[in-house]
């Protein structure tokens, strides 16, 4: 499996920026979709957005849709989330996940995003 590590993730004010990155190692990268998700309190797990092992394609949930970008740089072994114009809502911790049999087998530890208002 591959192994995944987040980072990037802080504190930042509503209306802000910030890019996490996901470097991958242990396995064929090129090979995987890989997605982003987000965890607050209380809440169960949200798919963020994922984008394809190409990185033709991308899909986002429609609460960001717009706002945040999902890039990879297969050279790297690496993806990112770009956030821009962030809301206090989207305060959480997030996830990469990596799939490359159609689920999302593989995840990181997470990177806690917090926007203030």
């Amino acid at each position: 499996q591959v192994q995944l590590v987040e980072s990037g993730g802080g504190l930042v004010q509503a209306g802000g920026s910030l890019r996490l990155s996901c470097a991958a190692s242990g396995g064929t990268f090129s090979a995987y979709d890989m997605a982003w998700f987000r965890q607050s309190p209380r809440k169960e797990r949200e798919f963020v957005g994922s984008i394809t092992w190409t990185g033709g394609s991308t899909f986002y949930a429609d609460s960001v849709k717009g706002r945040f970008t999902i890039s990879r740089d297969n050279a790297k072994s690496m993806i990112y989330l770009q956030m821009n114009s962030l809301k206090p809502e989207d305060t959480a911790r997030y996830y990469c996940a990596a799939s490359e049999t159609g689920a999302w087998d593989s995840w990181g530890q997470g990177t806690q995003v917090t926007v203030s208002s």
